[in-house]
């Protein structure tokens, strides 16, 4: 990828990753070593839920259906808080774009702001290593601590370690789910790989090695960039 030299008010991240990638988990972590804002769609959702927004409201109701939220109410959204002051700085995205027409939108709103392109992560891990990953996850329903029976079980089966409730699987953890919706990201989301390849944006980096060996590589190129 080529380095990006246009933006002139702070580094913009957007890190993509199928369910069970471990995102979520690198995105907190590079946003707080850079001291950038991790901004993840699903935080910004219950925000403006319990603020009680227009927006709040219209992307509530699309949930309690099982639908998509709408890309006018999430570009919208997205809008809105990149306009904060904390993100003059830069930011992280976790969550969004998750489809082409978010893509061009968010270029449209970077511009706006008068930032330049995002660097854009992907990490890589293979459908099969992601369904035995989620499918043997377990979680406490008391202090929600989460297990996995075969990478970091409890010390005995099937009890929380600090607090010794039976530990309970998700529904949508159950394998049937995960690969309904890791279905759904090679639909909808999966594209997103090949647009920003196609505008040398992207970072593709290798998601089944451990956690800590991933944030030290994506520390490694994100300073190369």
């Amino acid at each position: 990828m080529t380095r990006n030299t246009e933006n002139s008010q702070g580094r913009v991240l957007v890190f993509l990753g199928a369910p069970g990638a471990g995102k979520g988990t690198q995105a907190r972590e590079i946003a707080r070593r850079l001291g950038i804002p991790h901004i993840s769609t699903g935080a910004i959702f219950r925000e403006n839920v319990q603020r009680g927004t227009a927006l709040g409201l219209l992307a509530k109701g699309s949930v309690e259906k099982g639908e998509l939220v709408g890309d006018d109410v999430v570009n919208t959204l997205i809008r809105e808080r990149l306009r904060e002051p904390d993100c003059a700085s830069g930011f992280l995205l976790d969550g969004y774009p998750r489809t082409v027409p978010q893509a061009q939108a968010l270029k449209s709103i970077l511009g706006q702001l008068g930032q330049g392109p995002p660097v854009v992560v992907n990490l890589r891990v293979r459908y099969d290593v992601i369904v035995e990953r989620l499918s043997g996850r377990r979680t406490c329903p008391v202090c929600q601590r989460t297990y996995n029976l075969r990478s970091r079980p409890p010390l005995q089966d099937n009890l929380c370690d600090v607090d010794r409730a039976a530990l309970v699987q998700r529904a949508d953890d159950r394998e049937e789910a995960v690969r309904q919706r890791l279905a759904a990201y090679e639909r909808q989301t999966a594209p997103l790989v090949d647009y920003y390849r196609d505008a040398e944006q992207l970072l593709d980096v290798d998601g089944e090695k451990g956690a800590s060996e991933i944030t030290n590589e994506l520390g490694r190129l994100l300073a190369a960039v």
